[in-house]
C-alpha cells in the first residue's frame, strides 16, 4: 500500500480527533448516556444529510458542508465502539482524558483494519464514484441497525464493531478524496 495512503488517513483523523478534543473541552463524554444504538442512528443522520445534499445537487439550508458531517461519522463510529466497550451509563463516568485515550485506542485499530483490507482490495476507493461513500456508510448503518435489533447476535455476518469500523473508514476515505480535490 502506498505510504500516502497512510499519512493520509492520520492527517483525516487527526484533524476529526481535534473536533473530538475540542467538543470534550465544551461539553465532556456526555454521549457516555447514549445507547450504541443512538450512536448508530446519529451516524444514519449524518450520512442521510450527506447523502440529501448529493441528491440536490449540493444545496443546504444549514450553514455546513457534508465533509462536516463525514467528520461527524469518524467521531460518532469511534464513540460507537468506545460505547460498545464499556457500555453506556445513566451518567458521565469518564474523564476527558479516558474518553481521548480510547478514541485513540480506537482509531488506531480501525485504521489497522483499513490498511488489512486496502491490501486485500489493492485501494478499490480511490476509484470509486464519491456518492458511493454515503451510500455504503447507510448500508453499514441499516445491517448495524438490524444486528442490534437482534440483541447483537449474527449467523454468519460481521459484527456491530466492524461495522462501526467500516463506516469510519468510508468516511475517512471520502475526506481524503476531498483533500485531494477528487471528490
Amino acid at each position: 500500500m502506498p505510504a500516502d495512503t497512510i499519512k493520509e488517513y492520520e492527517q483525516v483523523i487527526k484533524a476529526c480527533r481535534q473536533i473530538f478534543v475540542d467538543k470534550m473541552a465544551d461539553y465532556g463524554p456526555s454521549w457516555r448516556i447514549s445507547r450504541p444504538s443512538t450512536i448508530t442512528d446519529q451516524i444514519f443522520i449524518n450520512a442521510k444529510r450527506i447523502r440529501t445534499i448529493q441528491l440536490n445537487g449540493g444545496s443546504s439550508k444549514v450553514n455546513e458542508d457534508i465533509y462536516s458531517e463525514y467528520r461527524g461519522i469518524v467521531n460518532y463510529g469511534i464513540i460507537g465502539l468506545i460505547q460498545l466497550e464499556r457500555g453506556f451509563s445513566d451518567t458521565v463516568d469518564m474523564t476527558r482524558d479516558e474518553a481521548v485515550e480510547l478514541y485513540d485506542k480506537y482509531a488506531a485499530l480501525t485504521k489497522q483494519l483499513m490498511i488489512d483490507k486496502n491490501t486485500d482490495y489493492g485501494e478499490a476507493w480511490r476509484d470509486m464514484r464519491p456518492s458511493s461513500y454515503a451510500d455504503f456508510i447507510l448500508t453499514k448503518v441499516e445491517r448495524t441497525k438490524s444486528i442490534e435489533d437482534h440483541g447483537g447476535v449474527t449467523k454468519v455476518s460481521e459484527g456491530i464493531a466492524a461495522n462501526y469500523q467500516d463506516m469510519v473508514n468510508y468516511a475517512v476515505f471520502a475526506l481524503i478524496r476531498h483533500n485531494e480535490g477528487t471528490d
